[in-house]
C-alpha cells in the first residue's frame, strides 16, 4: 500500500476513536457508498422476498446471512475513499469478480458468525493472501483486540435492532386507536405473505442504513491496528518531509 497516497490522516488512536473515524468516512463519502450499495442491496432483498411463500422467517434470515456479501461492495468503496477516490457503479461492476466472488464460500460459512467480521474482512478482501498467511495475519491484527472488535459489532447490532423495533413501534403509533395490537399481530402473522414481505422490508431497511457504518467502523479499526503495528503515521511524515 502506498501510504503517502492516503487521503486520511492516520495516527495511533484508541479503537473507539477509530470506529468513529469510520463513521465520519461514511458521512464524507455517502454518495459513493449508497449509489454502489443500494443496487446490490436491492438485488439481495428481491431474492429474499421471493422466498416469502416458503416460510415467514426465510426472507429476513437470507438478508441477515448475506450481509457479508453486501459488505464487500461497501468495503470496496471505502478502500478507494481513503485514497481520495470517488466510486461509481461502473467501477464496482468492473471489479465485480474480485469484490463479489473471491473466497465467497468461506465468507458465508465458516466466517459468517464471526464476532469480529467487519474488523477482519479487509484482510480477506484487500490483502489477497494465501489461507495460511491469512490465518497468521488475523492472529496478529486481532491480538489483544478481540473484545473491542466484538463490542463494536455488538453495538451496531443493537442499533440495527433498535431501528427495526422503532419501525414496528411506528406502525402501532400510527394505527387507528384501539387497533394497534391488530396491526402488530398482522405483521407477525406467518400466514400472510404480504405481512412477511412487509417484515422483510422493515429489516432490510435497517440493514441499508446501518451496514455501511458497521463496515466502515471495522475498516477504520483495521487501519488503526496497522498504524499501531507498522507505524504508518511515521512513514507518512517522512514521505511528506522528503517529498
Amino acid at each position: 500500500m502506498q501510504v503517502d497516497a492516503l487521503a486520511v490522516e492516520l495516527r495511533p488512536r484508541s479503537m473507539q476513536e477509530a470506529a468513529d473515524l469510520g463513521v465520519r468516512l461514511v458521512q464524507a463519502n455517502a454518495r459513493s457508498i449508497w449509489r454502489c450499495f443500494l443496487p446490490v442491496h436491492a438485488l439481495v432483498v428481491a431474492l429474499a422476498l421471493s422466498t416469502a411463500p416458503i416460510a415467514a422467517w426465510l426472507p429476513s434470515l437470507l438478508v441477515f446471512w448475506l450481509k457479508p456479501w453486501l459488505d464487500r461492495s461497501v468495503l470496496f468503496v471505502l478502500s478507494r475513499a481513503v485514497f481520495g477516490q470517488t466510486t461509481r457503479w461502473s467501477d464496482l461492476w468492473q471489479a465485480r469478480r474480485e469484490v463479489w466472488w473471491g473466497r465467497l464460500p468461506r465468507t458465508l460459512s465458516l466466517r459468517r458468525l464471526s464476532p469480529w467480521r467487519s474488523f477482519t474482512a479487509p484482510i480477506e478482501q484487500l490483502e489477497g493472501q494465501s489461507a495460511a498467511q491469512h490465518r497468521a495475519r488475523r492472529r496478529t491484527l486481532l491480538h489483544g483486540q478481540h473484545a473491542r472488535a466484538a463490542m463494536m459489532q455488538f453495538g451496531f447490532g443493537n442499533i440495527e435492532m433498535a431501528l427495526w423495533s422503532g419501525a414496528l413501534g411506528a406502525v402501532a403509533l400510527f394505527s387507528p386507536t384501539g387497533h394497534q395490537g391488530d396491526a402488530l399481530a398482522w405483521l407477525m402473522s406467518p400466514q400472510s405473505n404480504l405481512a412477511t414481505v412487509a417484515m422483510g422490508l422493515v429489516y432490510s431497511g435497517a440493514v441499508l442504513i446501518v451496514e455501511p457504518f458497521f463496515v466502515a467502523a471495522g475498516f477504520a479499526m483495521y487501519l488503526n491496528r496497522r498504524v499501531q503495528l507498522e507505524a504508518w503515521d511515521v512513514e507518512q511524515e517522512f514521505r511528506r518531509a522528503f517529498a
